[in-house]
């Protein structure tokens, strides 16, 4: 007889979310946890690390690894980019491939399929979900075809629809993915839904701020690196100083905007936002700098980046 009072065993597992830039993995991210761990932008490449978000549930644990969308890189802050996604498909035991599914199917797309062709060789275990996302803005009847075509490529163990914008199959994709992973016990704190430093994720979130209001003006050329943070707390007060980094003194006045007013408003918005996240009173103290070749500079990238944990 089975004793159906027994608790059942917790489950564990890494689940790498990929794809190309701008497939939505963010959102997903964001929307699967309930809680904003990754900037969101509608400029490509906005995330530029791996970024570890925790789901904790009564069935388990589930670390998502966020990734940078996969490209082919021409800088060396690309090729470190690049990296964080081979280590994460080396790492986790699920992988879930994002596909915007409201565009036609290009180059990019099999780009990404082709390195799923050599993840599969390199770690025949794992388990592959297709997730087709953006599904609100696709015609019903387009997406019968869809699944079909991700199907015949024999990549993928699942192929699940979703709306990472509305929640719709996200559910699902949830209790799928705990079907998928093993037994164990929770590797992290089940009170963390995160492992991103919050200097690092404060950086992120100026960031984010800046990408939204200069997005037309602005290529991939900005950083955020924060350079103080000091703690107050008989006063409730985290106070930050941080630097926006530029390649071009041309691009320094778009940033500062007229008599400071863009730079204003980067920084107000940030801080109300870090306000309602960290729980304190914030000081954010915001500076413009030019370094021409902050994306070729190794000791640089390796400043703006936090352990892979």
């Amino acid at each position: 007889m089975v004793d159906t009072k027994s608790p059942r065993k917790p489950h564990f597992g890494v689940v790498a979310l990929v794809g190309r830039p701008n497939a939505g993995k963010s959102t997903l991210l964001n929307r699967i946890l309930d809680h904003k761990v990754s900037i969101v932008s509608a400029k490509p490449q906005t995330t530029r690390n791996r970024i570890v978000g925790i789901l904790n549930d009564p069935r388990g644990q589930i670390a998502f690894l966020d990734t940078p969308g996969i490209h082919r890189p021409l800088h060396k802050m690309n090729v470190r980019m690049m990296e964080h996604v081979r280590a994460s498909l080396s790492e986790a035991g699920v992988v879930a491939v994002l596909i915007d599914a409201s565009q036609p199917f290009g180059h990019g797309d099999e780009f990404v399929l082709e390195m799923m062709r050599q993840q599969k060789e390199n770690e025949p275990e794992s388990i592959r979900f297709a997730i087709l996302n953006k599904i609100d803005l696709l015609k019903k009847n387009k997406l019968l075809p869809l699944i079909q075509q991700y199907d015949e490529t024999g990549l993928f163990d699942q192929i699940v629809p979703v709306s990472a914008a509305t929640g719709d199959g996200v559910e699902q994709l949830v209790n799928s993915l705990f079907e998928s992973v093993g037994l164990g016990e929770a590797v992290y704190p089940t009170e963390d839904f995160t492992t991103q430093p919050e200097r690092f994720f404060a950086a992120e979130i100026v960031r984010e701020k800046l990408l939204h209001h200069t997005s037309e003006e602005l290529p991939y050329t900005t950083a955020v690196a924060v350079d103080r943070w000091e703690e107050e707390e008989d006063k409730n007060l985290i106070k930050i100083y941080a630097t926006i980094v530029v390649e071009r003194e041309t691009q320094k006045p778009i940033i500062i905007g007229k008599r400071g007013d863009m730079i204003k408003r980067i920084g107000t918005e940030a801080r109300v936002e870090l306000e309602a996240i960290l729980g304190a009173r914030v000081f954010l103290d915001l500076h413009v700098a030019v370094h021409g070749s902050w994306r070729e500079d190794e000791r640089f990238l390796g400043e703006l980046d936090w352990p892979l944990s």
